[in-house]
């Protein structure tokens, strides 16, 4: 099961109390998040210490239709560590039979500790503190705090436009006074030769950052926030693709020189 399924995402992806409604006669999908036996997908285990394939354990009587999912209250839904059966997700589902909505309103392992593993190779491309952001802005979506998500993003978005920008400084033709009186827009336009490319093709999310911070609700900045994290997280693999690409160049023009010393005795 994919991350684009929208049964993973309601137990991996959607934070804790966020509702998820479903049209009239739409029934079989939000029966299949309560009910479904043959569902699963691959998430981080933490007993295992890596990822794994958890598998639905159905626990307790099932609906026989699609439609009595709206007799359900609550439910608690289980699923297992394919590698150890003890290592268990369990969430704990309320459902809203009169608005044909549901919403995890707990679960263990929390959801910012199911995350945390995903981004910790982005520890080797970012400063201490700017990590502890990305990490800090990932468990206040998960606790359902939108917009302080938001603030924390649009710093580790600044904080790599201004690495950029102190590169660019040490060029010969750098034009400083361009960028001081710049909007943002301009100033990684100036930078284009200095940052990871998906960030200047996608430059706009500084501007919905900057949205949520001012003007969206909570709710719409939580409903934004898996698209800006995946942004945050392309650039920091674009990062990450580039440092490594630059090490193995300049590993590989230490050997040559070393290569051409001897071939000169």
């Amino acid at each position: 099961m994919s991350e684009n399924d929208p049964v993973y995402r309601f137990y991996i992806d959607c934070p804790l109390y966020e509702t998820v409604s479903f049209d009239e006669g739409d029934d079989e999908l939000p029966y299949d998040i309560l009910f479904g036996e043959s569902l699963h997908f691959d998430a981080y285990c933490p007993s295992c210490g890596q990822h794994s394939i958890f598998k639905r354990n159905f626990l307790g009587s099932r609906p026989g239709m699609y439609k009595d999912w709206l007799s359900t209250n609550s439910l608690i839904a289980q699923f297992v560590c394919s590698r150890n059966k003890s290592h268990v997700l369990k969430f704990w589902v309320r459902v809203d039979g009169e608005k044909r909505s549901m919403q995890k309103v707990g679960q263990f392992p929390s959801l910012a500790t199911l995350s945390m593993y995903d981004i910790r190779k982005y520890g080797t491309v970012l400063e201490k503190n700017t990590f502890r952001e990305l990490t800090k802005a990932i468990g206040l979506a998960a606790h359902g705090v939108g917009i302080g998500s938001f603030v924390y993003i649009r710093r580790i978005f600044e904080g790599l436009v201004e690495e950029a920008h102190q590169q660019a400084t040490q060029e010969k033709d750098w034009d400083e006074k361009s960028y001081r009186e710049g909007r943002m827009d301009d100033r990684i336009r100036l930078l284009s030769d200095f940052l990871p490319k998906f960030l200047v093709e996608h430059r706009s999310l500084y501007g919905i950052l900057s949205k949520g911070v001012h003007e969206l609700s909570e709710d719409e900045c939580l409903a934004a926030f898996p698209a800006v994290k995946a942004g945050i997280e392309i650039i920091l693999d674009d990062k990450i693709r580039i440092d490594a690409e630059q090490k193995k160049i300049a590993e590989a023009k230490r050997a040559i020189q070393a290569l051409s010393s001897l071939a000169k005795r």
